[in-house]
């Protein structure tokens, strides 16, 4: 399900200090806590200095998800904005991204510009708001949910908590 994230900000994007002016927010401290967390997940994480518009990215990602491998559109889209800070907005970068995967560039190309799956992300946005979700990640157990980037031990608990067993760890 995908989350209007900042759906105001403009296609070439906005530097984070503009975002979080005014709020209080150290981008340091946010920074170091988020590759804290993605570092003991093994994940790459880098700085970034903007944000962008991820409308684009979330459509041609609906679109890839229809398509025989297009599931690792994904984790393209990630790399590309949490380790690279690339404009996921780009028509440009996302047909990239797309052919990187093997999906055909001129049929991306033409779900980007068409806005071919603009309702099904609007149908996306619309449960978000339904069910209160806020932020993303948001992980959601039996009407309890945690929101936002979170280490392993709170998201156990939180499935525990809606009546999940615990399971040994596979060998």
């Amino acid at each position: 399900m995908f989350f209007p994230l900042h759906p105001e900000t403009p296609p070439e994007g906005r530097s984070l200090e503009t975002l979080f002016a005014g709020r209080g927010t150290d981008l340091e401290a946010m920074h170091q806590r988020m590759k804290g967390l993605m570092d003991a997940e093994d994940m790459p994480y880098e700085r970034r200095t903007h944000t962008y518009n991820s409308r684009p990215a979330q459509e041609l990602a609906k679109w890839a998800e229809t398509q025989p491998g297009g599931q690792a559109i994904h984790d393209r889209i990630y790399r590309a904005y949490f380790v690279d800070g690339t404009n996921i907005s780009d028509v440009s970068v996302l047909v990239e991204l797309a052919e990187s995967v093997g999906l055909a560039g001129d049929a991306a190309r033409r779900v980007i510009e068409d806005r071919l799956f603009r309702e099904a992300v609007d149908v996306d946005w619309a449960l978000s708001a339904r069910t209160g979700i806020t932020g993303v990640p948001t992980f959601v157990a039996d009407g309890s949910q945690v929101v936002g980037a979170q280490p392993e031990a709170v998201l156990c608990q939180l499935v525990e908590s809606a009546g999940a067993a615990r399971r040994a760890p596979v060998a």
